[in-house]
């Protein structure tokens, strides 16, 4: 599936089951300049090979959908979802305040609405300030729901909820 979202020469189609490294350098990428301060990467380094595994996995994956947005031929961004999640949504530093964000955002909704989902959600770090923001300015709102996360220093998800 291919898709013309409202940001200006933004492609958006569906990842290949290769794909595993494009998917884990936009995250990488996203990820090491958004977590800098939850994640210092001279103490707790991007965990490449456990992510890229991550990746292999979710791609493989039936029940999951993974896009990749391209912006100029290259990829630039993702998103997946699965029956009620929004599960990733990265975009590159060079990428943002261009409105990719909010295509992938509303693209991984639709998804989730013709899946049958009447309520979506999502897990974000709970200091990640920025990207819950974006998702409170977009209708989300804060459930009770927490978990830790896997990679040390172990910090505390938040989950939101949406009705669709």
């Amino acid at each position: 599936m291919d898709a013309q979202p409202a940001a200006v020469g933004l492609v958006l189609r569906a990842a290949r089951t290769c794909e595993h490294d494009t998917l884990l350098s936009i995250q990488r990428e996203a990820a090491v300049n958004a977590f800098g301060h939850i994640f210092p990467q001279d103490l707790y380094p991007f965990p490449s090979d456990d992510i890229r595994e991550l990746w292999r996995e979710t791609l493989a994956d039936p029940e999951v959908e993974v896009y990749i947005a391209e912006a100029g031929g290259a990829a630039a961004g993702s998103v997946s979802v699965d029956d009620e999640f929004l599960r990733t949504l990265y975009v590159l530093p060079d990428q943002q305040r261009t409105g990719m964000g909010s295509a992938l955002h509303d693209f991984a909704l639709e998804r989730l609405a013709a899946r049958g989902c009447h309520t979506a959600k999502l897990w974000t770090l709970e200091e990640n300030w920025s990207a819950r923001r974006f998702y409170e300015r977009r209708g989300w709102t804060l459930t009770e729901e927490t978990r830790v996360v896997p990679f040390p220093p172990n910090p505390i998800d938040v989950q939101y909820a949406k009705a669709l």
